[in-house]
């Protein structure tokens, strides 16, 4: 481009076939909206053919590109090409100065300091356990007496409790049994008849009645242990315990579940 092209007298001809074109294409795009308004409006039903629609479009435009037009602009300083700029200048390159340390002297007699001696505390000795005394133990001299024999019974002090609890009780009981002994007696005395044939006859005599009673006074067993000499008399006495039934309980104090007695049974005219 040039100064001459920017001021050239415009060409009419190609304004005009710009302007007609875009004419052209702004009515066929109005009236392919009403078209399109159109058929929208007055769709035929479904099944209905559609009657074809012919539209002439002109003819395209050649393909050869525009002219381009020229536009009256003053004319300005002629246009130069600038210069590629300058690449950066690269930073100076620091020298790495090595610092050289002057070598040392041989020496004849080198002095070598040591290193301070560290003071280490003594450590504390741990405390001695205290020495134990050994026991002394007096050994007794055998003697010539023989072993005592070994016993399982319990000590005096322990068995003399027991021993004097259990004799009073077998006193108590004994006292007991004696008091019941009379007391049976004179419950058997109470019930004793004297048959009337063996009196007149002049009959005498003692019978040995033996029998067994339990704590309630329940006679378990009886027998004559020996005969009166009379068998009337020894009827007696045998029909005597069944008549004296039930007899007396034993007491509290007597722990035994039954005893046996033999009472004698006397038949005399005196």
């Amino acid at each position: 481009m040039n100064a001459w092209v920017l001021h050239a007298p415009p060409d009419n001809a190609g304004a005009l076939r710009w302007s007609t074109s875009a004419g052209v294409i702004v009515l066929l795009h109005a009236g392919l909206i009403a078209l399109g308004i159109t058929w929208y409006a007055h769709t035929p039903p479904a099944g209905s053919p559609m009657p074809a629609v012919l539209i002439d479009l002109p003819p395209a435009p050649s393909s050869a590109s525009p002219e381009p037009q020229q536009m009256d602009v003053a004319p300005g300083p002629p246009m130069q090409q600038a210069d590629a700029p300058s690449p950066p200048p690269e930073p100076p390159k620091q020298e790495t100065v090595q610092e050289q340390i002057p070598a040392t002297p041989p020496q004849d007699k080198p002095v070598v300091a040591a290193p301070p001696e560290q003071k280490t505390e003594p450590k504390p000795e741990p405390p001695k356990p205290a020495p134990v005394k050994p026991k002394h133990v007096e050994t007794k001299k055998p003697s010539d007496r023989p072993p005592a024999p070994r016993t399982t019974a319990a000590p005096r002090a322990e068995r003399r409790a027991p021993l004097a609890s259990t004799r009073a009780g077998a006193a108590a009981g004994a006292a007991a049994a004696l008091a019941y002994r009379e007391r049976l007696a004179a419950h058997l005395q109470r019930f004793k008849q004297y048959p009337s044939a063996a009196k007149a006859a002049g009959e005498q005599g003692t019978a040995m009645l033996t029998f067994t009673v339990n704590r309630n006074g329940r006679v378990l067993a009886s027998r004559l242990a020996r005969s009166s000499g009379h068998s009337a008399l020894d009827a007696e006495t045998m029909t005597m315990i069944r008549r004296a039934q039930p007899l007396p309980a034993f007491p509290p104090e007597m722990k035994q579940a039954s005893l046996s007695f033999t009472v004698p049974v006397h038949f005399s005219l005196r």
